[in-house]
């Protein structure tokens, strides 16, 4: 295992949520410090803990919003194309690797239930299969934002 999957491993075990390992991964490149990289993805991990959109999907929107985001009236459209281009880019780049872009779809565990939840801890869902797929996303973000 290499040294980023070993450290991002080490912040699901320490109970950071994937949305937070993602987007923190990224807090530097926008002059964001960790702590408020970490405040802004934290209500977003396990598909905003209803199971919905996965948590490191959505913490790499926020870093392709980051970069990309439409927020100057002169040339807003032509901003948000490009924006919904690197949007589009990354969707298919996720649902081809992953299927869908839902947490319980991806990982087969309802976390927004006790049980389900228990579920994707007892399984290693969530301290196995979850760290790899952070790692695959960032990898996959770093790629579009590295585009130009």
């Amino acid at each position: 295992m290499n040294q980023k999957a070993n450290e991002i491993k080490d912040n699901f075990i320490k109970g950071y949520d994937c949305s937070q390992v993602v987007f923190r991964h990224f807090a530097e490149r926008f002059d964001l410090s960790e702590d408020e990289a970490n405040r802004i993805a934290a209500c977003f991990g396990g598909g905003m803990m209803l199971g919905s959109v996965c948590g490191a999907y959505t913490g790499a929107l926020m870093a392709i919003g980051m970069k990309y985001g439409h927020t100057k009236e002169e040339g807003l459209m032509d901003q948000k194309n490009v924006m919904i281009g690197k949007y589009m880019e990354f969707k298919n780049r996720f649902e081809q690797e992953y299927g869908s872009v839902n947490c319980k779809e991806i990982i087969g565990y309802d976390v927004s239930t006790p049980e389900g939840l228990q579920g994707a801890l007892d399984s290693g869902k969530m301290t196995e299969f979850c760290p790899c797929l952070a790692e695959k996303v960032i990898q996959i973000t770093e790629e579009i934002l590295n585009e130009d």
